[in-house]
């Protein structure tokens, strides 16, 4: 009768709102079996993220470091190119590779030798000013004695005044000593000494030292002054060696001129250099 007629239908409506309990309560095992086994996998899920991010959050991590080790390195290289473009002489830059374990001994290894031009005596600077110079090379390696080492002096003046120094390492990385400067002499601290040149060994006018301290006892005939590196001799990886071939050429040119005017001053004296008896 249902089948051929709807006049059940108001009653089927009727009921329906009393029957929709009894669905829900049937059918509730499933939808709970549902739900655990989707919280489950859901728990899983999340550790097997969670362990995910970790290891990229610690591999992010490894390579900000090694970002921020780059970027600092880009910096020093980019002092060291910006030192250079002030630099008249040709210049080669090298790196560190190995530092001497004597405590006593202030030398350094480079990764330039014989092969890239290396010559026993070669100034070498970074940044900020001289390091050393070259006493021992290789087809590939350099070894470079620190202006800091007992054994190593160099002539320098104040770049203020031009008063002529000496600055003598006493093995201090972050010392130097100026040796028998008498008590009157026009030095203050802060000075700054750049290479005077004499000696011909360094180029005129590096960057060596700042004053730090100057002690004048009235009962010592000199005064007590220390001076301190201006290049970073405890950090600096990338540095400059210094060829200095227009001093050469300089020279060389000079000799040349002096040459040609003794001979002819001989010419035009008979062979006697003028002033001659």
């Amino acid at each position: 009768m249902n089948i051929y007629s709807d006049w059940l239908a108001p009653v089927r409506a009727q009921l329906a709102p009393l029957t929709t309990p009894f669905y829900w309560l049937v059918d509730t095992p499933a939808r709970i079996k549902a739900w655990s086994g989707k919280a489950t996998l859901s728990r899983v899920e999340l550790q097997s993220n969670n362990e995910a991010l970790d290891s990229e959050v610690l591999v992010l991590k490894r390579k900000l470091q090694r970002m921020a080790s780059l970027a600092a390195e880009n910096v020093r290289l980019r002092q060291l190119l910006n030192s250079a473009e002030f630099i008249e002489d040709r210049v080669l830059v090298a790196e560190l590779v190995g530092v001497s374990p004597d405590p006593l001994s202030h030398i350094v290894i480079i990764n330039k030798g014989s092969d890239d031009g290396v010559f026993i005596g070669q100034p070498l600077l970074d940044a900020s000013g001289l390091m050393g110079q070259v006493v021992e090379i290789s087809a590939n390696l350099a070894r470079v004695l620190l202006i800091t080492d007992n054994s190593h002096a160099l002539p320098v003046q104040v770049n203020r005044n031009g008063v002529r120094a000496v600055a003598e390492g006493v093995g201090d990385l972050y010392k130097l000593q100026l040796r028998h400067m008498a008590n009157t002499v026009d030095i203050r601290v802060g000075d700054l000494l750049v290479s005077s040149g004499l000696g011909g060994r360094f180029p005129v006018g590096y960057p060596v030292a700042v004053v730090d301290s100057i002690v004048r006892d009235p009962g010592q005939a000199f005064a007590a002054i220390n001076v301190r590196p201006r290049a970073q001799l405890d950090r600096s990886r990338h540095v400059l060696l210094v060829f200095g071939d227009r001093d050469n050429h300089s020279a060389q040119a000079l000799d040349n001129s002096l040459d040609s005017s003794i001979d002819s001053s001989l010419n035009q004296n008979g062979g006697r250099p003028n002033g001659s008896l």
